[in-house]
């Protein structure tokens, strides 16, 4: 998945908000909380983080191309240094877990006003 992809993957889901964060990060939110950060320029380019479930978190940072996110892997989220590299239908289905967990914390009412 690139950005492009990515953008036209995430954007389409009720409530998407795209930023700019920290200079180099495009980070993707609903409801004003963050659920997908991608690291576009600076050191690391590439990296793609996102949250989990809390019992997929060990599983997935097992996992080849896969590990704790910097800063946010006490909130169970994980870092895809290289997203290319897995399923574009993987990556997807995770990314829309990860709207999903996010969008569940959001107020009731706000939760209906997003409802797809």
């Amino acid at each position: 998945m690139n950005e492009k992809s990515l953008r036209a993957c995430v954007s389409a889901w009720p409530g998407v908000v795209e930023d700019l964060k920290w200079k180099e990060v495009t980070v993707f939110s609903v409801g004003g909380r963050m659920f997908c950060a991608w690291r576009l320029q600076g050191p690391e380019p590439g990296g793609l983080s996102f949250r989990v479930e809390d019992e997929r978190f060990l599983e997935l940072t097992e996992r080849p191309g896969f590990r704790p996110a910097p800063y946010l892997a006490r909130a169970h989220w994980v870092n895809v240094p290289q997203p290319e590299r897995l399923p574009a239908a993987e990556l997807r289905a995770l990314l829309r877990r990860s709207y999903e967990l996010i969008r569940a914390r959001l107020s009731k009412k706000l939760q209906r006003e997003l409802a797809d």
